[in-house]
Order: structure tokens, then sequence, then C-alpha cells
């Protein structure tokens, strides 16, 4: 016993004069850069970068101070040659903890291996250096004991024959599943397409029998290739696990893989409250959403009413609030969404917010122009208005765009920034009831009588099918012109015969050129390039011509 204990006492002193000589032999040999150089400091020997030490791919334990002046990357490279070198002499090779003023020694066979020194113990992670002694020796008596299995041939031919069967299993397993896959195929694929030419609405297939198939192949061959991928990650691992030397690899896949299932569902199960608390903002906001609805109903209805909303700025009311709540109810919950406080969801959150900002300043402009015609009233559905160089009757207004139909058959889509930007001319707004104003010019010399011809075009319009003659049509004289006074005629179209504005004008403009024929006078507007020989006036007595009546005293 006094033996035993005299030799493991002159192996720490060994161990002590040798790292001394070590440092000695270290200054010594660079004389010449020490004088170059200034010694280090003891902050530079504090940041050394720790060093691992591993034997047979398996961690045992690692380095992070400097004792006696030997840094921790050599600490560790002398820790696995004292191990191999044992290793190598065989033996019982146990494993020991001993206790010495310096730190922990961790010996084998009373052969002292590597100094635990209390500079390599982490302040922050609760463990003594006893401990942490007791576990750097629980994974070398690992090592000991897999290196004295891979010595033996029973070890390795028991390893050859659990990986042959593993294998056997292994390709088994792959057959059946691709037995299991082209079987599955067959029958869900076959009774979809039978499902879907089933479902129909109004005599119309709802889904593509083609589509059903490519999208239920794609996802059973996505579920094969899955299990396929799970069923070899775990005969790899078992097979690593068979030997010694790769068993550190196969307990780390397996460890890996466990880790990120474990992962996954605890990340799902912390999630649920979240998730349930943003379900059930998002039911309090439909529920919200729902009241509105109503409202607007009833005030579509007429049961109530409000100054500020009517039938034509209901339902732009009634899209924004329903905007308004969701998007209330989204910040709302956004806080409780799986991944909201991540670094990559908050960087894409503000991506997209870079984009709408840089991409749809003319979306957004369009859209506010939108909601000034809407609660503007400058148009209406079903007015007849002219927009710069366009008329119609407005079919649609939306958001973005106005949409008007011509009397030629034209459908035009007419941006709602034009429109508010343009001088907007509205046929409808002024008459009695439904409609819409008529109008058309024309131009006559100064001598025809002014009478006449306000007569002439009061008759055409009384001819033209389709225009109401309460109120009744009239003329006005817009402009005297040099050669030609100018004459409008006003009149407005009758609602209870709808009919196409171009139409209606075409019709008077025909009736116009058969009442200035029937009386023999010509629709010209004249130019001189000198004066006429007699000036160009009416006289009294032909101030009433026919159809004109001179009034009655």
């Amino acid at each position: 016993m006094r033996l035993f204990e005299l030799r493991r006492l002159l192996s720490v002193l060994f161990c002590v004069l040798a790292a001394s000589m070590s440092a000695l032999a270290f200054a010594g040999g660079g004389a010449t850069v020490e004088a170059a150089s200034a010694a280090p400091t003891s902050a530079a020997v504090a940041n050394l970068p720790a060093a691992t030490l591993k034997v047979l791919n398996r961690k045992i334990f690692e380095f992070h101070a400097t004792f006696l002046g030997v840094p921790p990357i050599e600490r560790a490279a002398r820790a696995r040659t004292n191990i191999e070198a044992l290793l190598l002499e065989g033996g019982a090779s146990t494993v020991s903890v001993t206790s010495v003023d310096q730190g922990r020694l961790v010996e084998i066979d009373g052969r002292m291996v590597f100094l635990v020194a209390p500079g390599d113990v982490d302040p922050l992670g609760r463990q003594t250096i006893d401990e942490v002694a007791a576990q750097a020796a629980k994974r070398l008596q690992q090592v000991v004991s897999e290196t004295s299995e891979g010595r033996t041939l029973e070890a390795f031919v028991r390893a050859l024959i659990a990986s042959a069967i593993a294998t056997v299993v292994f390709a088994a397993v792959l057959w059946v599943l691709a037995r299991g896959h082209r079987w599955t195929q067959r029958v869900i694929v076959h009774a979809a397409a039978q499902k879907a030419e089933s479902l129909t609405v109004a005599g119309a297939v709802l889904l593509d029998k083609q589509r059903v198939f490519t999208l239920l192949r794609r996802l059973l061959a996505i579920v094969r290739w899955f299990l396929v991928a799970i069923v070899s990650y775990e005969w790899l691992s078992f097979i690593l696990s068979r030997f010694p030397y790769t068993r550190p690899w196969g307990e780390q896949l397996n460890e890996y893989l466990l880790t990120t299932v474990f992962g996954i569902v605890f990340g799902i199960v912390d999630t649920i409250p979240g998730i349930g608390v943003a379900i059930a903002i998002f039911f309090v906001a439909r529920f919200g959403i729902g009241l509105l609805h109503g409202f607007f109903e009833r005030v579509s209805s007429g049961e109530n009413s409000t100054r500020w909303l009517d039938a034509d700025t209901m339902p732009t009311t009634r899209r924004l609030a329903s905007i308004a709540v969701w998007l209330f109810a989204i910040a709302m919950a956004y806080p409780y969404l799986p991944g909201a406080q991540t670094e990559a969801f908050k960087g894409l959150s503000v991506l997209i917010g870079l984009m709408v900002s840089l991409g749809a300043s003319s979306i957004v402009g369009q859209g506010a122009a939108g909601l000034i015609l809407t609660y503007s009233r400058t148009i209406k559905v079903g007015e007849y208005v002219r927009i710069g160089d366009q008329e119609g009757t407005v079919t649609e207004m939306g958001m973005f765009t106005t949409r008007i139909r011509t009397g030629l058959g034209e459908e035009l889509t007419l941006p709602n920034s034009l429109i508010t930007g343009s001088v907007t001319k509205n046929y409808s707004r002024v008459v009695k009831g439904r409609g819409y104003v008529l109008d058309t010019v024309v131009t006559i010399g100064y001598d025809t009588p002014w009478r006449q011809v306000e007569a002439m075009l009061l008759e055409a319009a009384k001819r033209t099918s389709g225009i109401l003659q309460t109120p009744s049509p009239r003329v006005f004289q817009t402009a005297l012109s040099d050669y030609y006074p100018e004459y409008r005629l006003v009149c407005q179209a009758v609602p209870e015969q709808p009919r196409p504005r171009a139409e209606v004008l075409s019709l008077l403009h025909a009736n116009i050129q058969d009442v200035f024929n029937e009386h023999g006078v010509q629709i010209m507007s004249p130019h001189y390039m000198g004066d006429p020989a007699e000036a160009k006036v009416v006289a009294p007595e032909q101030w009433y011509l026919s159809p004109a009546k001179k009034p009655e005293a």
C-alpha cells in the first residue's frame, strides 16, 4: 500500500517537473524572440482558446486554463499521448480520480493521464471540480472499455452479424415501402379520380381528373421518400453504433434525430397557447365584422339613415371598415404568432413594408383617388358622364379603376387618378329622375333668322324618339362668332325608353337635317374672303319665317 502511494506521489512530481521543464525549454528555445518582444501578459494567457481532448472520436474533456505555463492545446496533446500509450499496453485499465492541491488527477491503473485544474471549470456551469473530473473519468472509462472491445475478435464478429441482419431488414423495409407505394398509388388515386368525377357544379366537373392524378402521385412520392430517408438514417446510425471507433458517430446521429424531433414537438406544444389566443382574436374580429355588415345592410335597406352614409357609399364604407377591423386584429395577434419574435420574421416584415412603400405608391394613389370619387359623389353608377375625350355610362366604380360603357359598344377602363385630374361632365346629375342630358351644336349664317333656326331645332327634337318633352328642349345661342352664331340644343333623354346616348344623338342629328332640308335652310358655317356687296342681315318681315310663329300681341 505504501509502495502504491509512493508511486502515485512520484507520478505527480514527475508531471509537475515535466511541465516546468517544458516551460523552461520553451523559454530558453525562444531566447532570441524574448529579447525582441515582451513576455505574454496574464490577459493574453487568459484569452487562449480552449482545447478539446478526443480519443476514438469521443470527447473526454475540454481544457480551458494554462497550467504551469502550458497552454490548453498542449495539455490536450499530452493527455492524448498519455492515453494512447496506456491503451496500447492493455491490461485491466481502471480509471480513477485523485485529489491533489493543484486540482484533480485522472489516472488509468494509478498512472496519471491529465490534470483537471480549477481554471478548467466553467464558473457559470454550476459544477464543482469534483463533478467535472468525475464526468471526464466516466467518458475515459467508456473509451477504455470500447478499446478493449475493439481488440476482441468475438465483439467484431458480433458487430458484423448485427450489421448484416440490420442490412437485410433494411432492404426488406425498402421493398415493403416500394410495394406499398405502388399499391397505395393504385388504390387511392383510382378512388380519388372517381370522387373527382362525381364532384360537379351545375353539370360541370369541379376537379380535373388528370390534375388529381398528378397531385396525389406527387404527394405519395414525397411520403415514400420521407419514410425511406428515415429508415436509411436509422440503419446508418445502427451500423455505426456497432463498432467502437464509429460508435460516437452513431450516437450523435441518434441524438441529433431525437433532439430535432423533440424540438419540433416541444416547439409546436409551446406555440399552442399563442395560436389559441390569435385564433380567438380572429374570431372576435369576424364577429365584429358581422355586426358591422348587419348595420350597413340596415342602412342600405333604409331602416337606419345617416347623413354621411347612403346607398352609394355604403359598399365602400363597409369594405373599409372590414379592412380596418382585420388590420387591428392582425396587429393584436402578431405577438402571439409562431416565430413573431425571431429576427427572420422581423426582417421579413421590414422587407415587405419596404417593398410596399417603394413599389405601391401608384396603387396607393389610385386607391385614394377612388375614395375621393366615392365620398365626393362626383359620379355614380348609371350616370352618363364625359371625362376628357371619353363619354359613356358609368357601369362600375372600383377602388382603383372606373368602367364606362360608350354608346358605340365599347367599355373603357379609366384609372381613378385620371378622373380626379380631369374635368368631368355629368349629363345625368341635373335631370329629373333617371336619364341624361343630350346636347348638340349647329352654326348657321347670320342671313338665316335666329327664330327660324330655334324653331327648326325644337321641331327636330320633337320628332326624335327617346327625347323627353317635359322638361321641354331648349335652344341657347352660346356664341356670336365673326361669320355665324352658334346654337346649342339641350334636351333630356326619356328614362322609360333607355337607349344609348350615341344612338339618340344620331337620331337627333338625322331629324335636324330633315327639318332644315324641308325649310330650305343650309346647315353651313360660312367664311368670307372679303366684304359682301350687301350686308348679311335679316329683314324684319322675315323674322318669323316658317316654322317660327310670331308671338301674339
